[in-house]
């Protein structure tokens, strides 16, 4: 998918594995990932596609090969708040409301032009329980909370294990609207996922996990 194609990648990587007791976890790996691109990380259960993106986020240390960032080697200090990865742990503090955690994160990374924390709550589907404590939150409200990151940050790319679990029908599409805006809009992302991904913006690109 090429809404907003650049001819210099925005990630890459070469010959990359990821060691586990000195054995690789999959096989080799070599892709780009261009602005206003999709890939979808594919693979049976345990091949690593968890594993990968938390080494793209900087959270695992690279086994072999090499991953490069705009032309450099990635460096988590030097691409800070350019890299979003929401993974199965949200990352929400759970007695604190949707409202406060996204003031901490923007706090952190500052926010898209234009984008308010009560505007992005209100989008994603948490209006009337801004300022609810995540904990008494349902796991639908407490992912949409999170996927509120997305709106609010200014990360070019996002690195998403499984963005759709634990959303109803509503929620699933509204995931794709907001993967569909960001790669229109030049952003980048990574995304893993057990069920079928319904994307409208054009053909992802797909990364096969192999042991």
């Amino acid at each position: 998918m090429t809404a907003a194609n650049s001819t210099a990648s925005l990630l890459e990587a070469r010959a990359l594995s990821f060691l586990r007791q000195d054995e690789p976890v999959f096989a080799p790996l070599d892709f780009q990932l261009r602005a206003g691109e999709l890939a979808l990380v594919e693979g049976d259960n345990g091949s690593g596609k968890t594993t990968l993106l938390r080494m793209l986020a900087g959270l695992l240390h690279v086994g072999e090969g090499e991953l490069r960032w705009r032309g450099e080697p990635l460096q988590r200090d030097r691409c800070a708040g350019e890299i979003l990865f929401l993974g199965h742990q949200l990352g929400l503090k759970a007695d604190l409301s949707p409202c406060e955690n996204l003031r901490i994160a923007a706090g952190l990374h500052g926010c898209r032009d234009g984008a308010s924390v009560a505007a992005v709550l209100a989008e994603i589907g948490l209006r009337g329980y801004e300022d609810e404590p995540v904990r008494r939150l349902s796991a639908g409200q407490k992912k949409r909370a999170a996927l509120a990151r997305l709106l609010l940050l200014p990360a070019t790319l996002w690195l998403l294990d499984e963005p759709y679990a634990n959303l109803d029908r509503i929620g699933i599409a509204l995931v794709n609207r907001i993967l569909e805006t960001h790669t229109a809009a030049g952003g980048a992302a990574l995304v893993t996922s057990h069920g079928a991904v319904s994307f409208h913006g054009g053909e992802p690109r797909h990364i096969r996990m192999h042991a």
